[in-house]
């Protein structure tokens, strides 16, 4: 493994133990949960009820993990809800409300055409701030920032912006018009405009400049429309002139939902550099720690995203999807002949900057039929030599260029990224 930082796995017999993940794992001053199924660790049986009674259980799960490593449930930064019906949002809104006590973490909602467990109506993962560090970093008592902004419609039950050390995550926003409260209209692309308006005026109020993105998640109704998505998207990147003179994008991940909140077209969520980083940290100019892109010609080159984007002791990757990287074709083959091809493609961008797979600390797939999950899993354990990371799965409908499965991670990034000199 890179550097001298330890990346630390564990699991708890307190929530439920999966032979293909890591419940929890730590790198730095973040913490990555993975994403938790309505089930009860005892019993190893789904909890039977109606969806609060497996909302319940998904946070009992993940307030087990935190409390396991000895952490609060208010030390949670970002919350990811995947719901098989998005009418329950509200619902599950309630059950969360009774976990957290001081705020709420930021968090993105969205319905999926399917869930690991067939039976599941819910299933949840988490972000953790991690204050004392992994070895050999000493504890440092790093002060978590919460912000809302004015000028965006404010959740009851969610943070616009949430900050530990030297990230900050942004809730995902939807298409609404904060004068009115309602969604915008004029279609798919005044929606996306509005999505990415409301994130950029968030980031403005943190005196955050939108090309601090490292990573932007797009979520849309009707995948068809991703082409119209993508043309309003690239008037918003490069924002500045450093970033337009680098051509600079951030690493991306696109998903079709099967439902969003107020039944829109699109939302996107974000996560940010935070070079000047949380009290008690140094103020530092927040261009002192640099933003470090890199593609290579091994894996798929996109105008719409960079492959790896690394920023202090993380690095984001782009969803990878099964395709040849010279043809730019899908690869003939079934879900485990493309799933290797996607985790290949992620190989080549994790060695291509110096790392290795076992730096991975978090994995999310996409499938689009969820029967075809043990073939993935004959694939993906051959990845990985030391502790599996974190991961998520869900279904989807669909997924770009006709693939059966779509892959992104995040890498732990020992060495940092240096000053500007």
């Amino acid at each position: 493994m890179s550097g001298k930082i330890i990346k630390l796995s564990r699991n708890t017999d307190q929530a439920p133990v999966n032979a293909l993940s890591t419940q929890s794992v730590a790198f730095s001053h973040y913490n990555n949960i993975s994403a938790q199924l309505p089930i009860d660790p005892k019993s190893g049986e789904l909890v039977i009820g109606d969806i609060k009674a497996q909302a319940k259980q998904c946070f009992d799960n993940i307030k087990s993990i935190v409390e396991s490593i000895e952490h609060v449930m208010d030390d949670v930064v970002k919350v990811n809800v995947f719901l098989k019906n998005i009418d329950d949002a509200q619902a599950v809104n309630e059950v969360m409300a009774t976990f957290f006590t001081e705020y709420f973490p930021t968090k993105t909602v969205s319905a999926v055409a399917e869930l690991p467990n067939s039976d599941a109506l819910i299933q949840i993962d988490a972000l953790i701030s991690n204050g004392e560090g992994t070895q050999p970093q000493e504890p440092c008592p790093l002060i978590k920032q919460a912000r809302n902004c004015d000028s965006v419609t404010k959740s009851t039950t969610s943070t616009h912006s949430v900050a530990f050390s030297h990230y900050n995550n942004l809730s995902a926003q939807l298409p609404i018009d904060p004068n009115t409260g309602a969604l915008v209209e004029g279609g798919i692309k005044a929606q996306a405009a509005q999505c990415l308006r409301n994130l950029k005026t968030v980031l403005e109020s943190i005196d955050v400049p939108f090309d601090d993105i490292v990573k932007v998640g797009i979520q849309v109704r009707d995948l068809a429309d991703i082409e119209l998505v993508n043309e309003v998207y690239m008037t918003f990147f490069p924002d500045s002139a450093i970033a337009r003179s680098v051509a600079y994008v951030p690493a991306r991940t696109v998903t079709q939902a099967a439902g969003l909140p107020m039944n829109a077209l699109v939302q996107i969520d974000a996560v940010i550099s935070h070079g000047d980083g949380t009290p008690p940290q140094e103020v530092e100019d927040r261009h002192g720690i640099v933003i470090r892109a890199n593609n290579t010609d091994l894996a798929p080159v996109s105008a719409l995203s960079t492959q790896t984007v690394a920023f202090s002791h993380y690095n984001h990757i782009s969803a990878q999807l099964p395709v040849n990287a010279q043809t730019g074709q899908l690869v003939e083959g079934n879900t485990g002949e493309q799933t290797k091809q996607c985790l290949t493609h992620i190989k080549s961008i994790v060695e291509s900057i110096g790392h290795e797979m076992d730096d991975v600390v978090k994995v999310n797939i996409q499938l689009t039929d969820m029967a075809d999950l043990k073939m993935v899993d004959e694939v993906y354990t051959t990845f990985f030599n030391g502790k599996l990371p974190a991961r998520t799965v869900i279904g989807v409908d669909k997924i770009q260029s006709g693939a059966l499965i779509q892959i992104d991670a995040v890498v732990s990034n020992a060495e940092g990224t240096p000053p500007a000199k």
